[in-house]
């Protein structure tokens, strides 16, 4: 891969013997952008692939062992969506944090809803860059299955497809990404604020009963018509979906 410069450049790559044995692979088609931040993750002691098209990614993806993946939305070849959704379909579970140039909750809701961890819009602080890459990386990259089950409710997060039975389910992306999260924490407790913050943002700021609109609205869909309880309210902490789907 072509090392990036800026100008007379303060920002050096570390030697080899310097060299971390964290390895990121950052998606984009800005070539100033790619550059300044190979050259700043690379001062930062990580060691970084660049590539600069989403046809591009699988076989890099699938070849290497990355840390994290920084993944560019507007892309050519294939968007960072349909990138993302690949990666994810080929059982790839590296973290991805995805950047946009776009302004709007819809972009983050669908980025997560097919796959990526976390959401970062441009232009970005590179210390944020820096600090989100590495919250990723000590979260892991835990296998995932394409398909969520709970008994007999279905969550595809690649199709964004949710299914009851024989019967699918629309849903909007905000009782999408709720219902993902409670399916993969099935059995467990989650809290409005683990809910605000994987499926909103961390830094909402607004009214928290905007999730017991949304998990509310979410009941009358998946449960209400089928004649099920899948979505417990433990009063005091948050909610639980049954691991058995009600």
């Amino acid at each position: 891969m072509r090392r990036a410069t800026v100008g007379s450049s303060a920002l050096l790559s570390p030697p080899s013997s310097m060299r971390s044995n964290v390895r990121i692979l950052i998606v984009d088609d800005e070539p100033r952008l790619l550059d300044a931040v190979q050259v700043g993750l690379e001062a930062e002691g990580f060691s970084v692939d660049v590539v600069d098209r989403g046809d591009k990614v699988l076989p890099m993806a699938t070849g290497t062992s990355y840390d994290a993946i920084v993944l560019d939305i507007m892309l050519p070849g294939l968007n960072g969506y349909e990138v993302c959704a690949q990666l994810r379909a080929e059982e790839v579970w590296t973290p991805i944090l995805m950047l946009t140039a776009k302004d709007g909750e819809w972009d983050e809701a669908e980025a997560l809803d097919i796959g990526a961890d976390d959401f970062l819009r441009k232009p970005f602080s590179f210390v944020v860059l820096v600090a989100r890459i590495r919250a990723l990386i000590r979260r892991g990259a835990a296998a995932r299955p394409v398909v969520l089950e709970a008994g007999d409710l279905v969550l595809d997060p690649a199709e964004r497809l949710v299914r009851r039975g024989d019967e699918d389910v629309a849903l909007t992306a905000k009782e999408f990404g709720i219902l993902e999260y409670l399916m993969r924490n099935a059995g467990h407790v989650v809290t409005k604020t683990d809910l605000i913050e994987h499926v909103w943002d961390e830094h909402y700021s607004g009214d928290m009963n905007v999730v017991e609109v949304h998990v509310s609205a979410l009941r009358r869909k998946i449960d209400a018509p089928f004649s099920r309880q899948s979505i417990e309210t433990v009063r005091g902490f948050g909610y639980r979906l049954m691991a058995g789907g009600g």
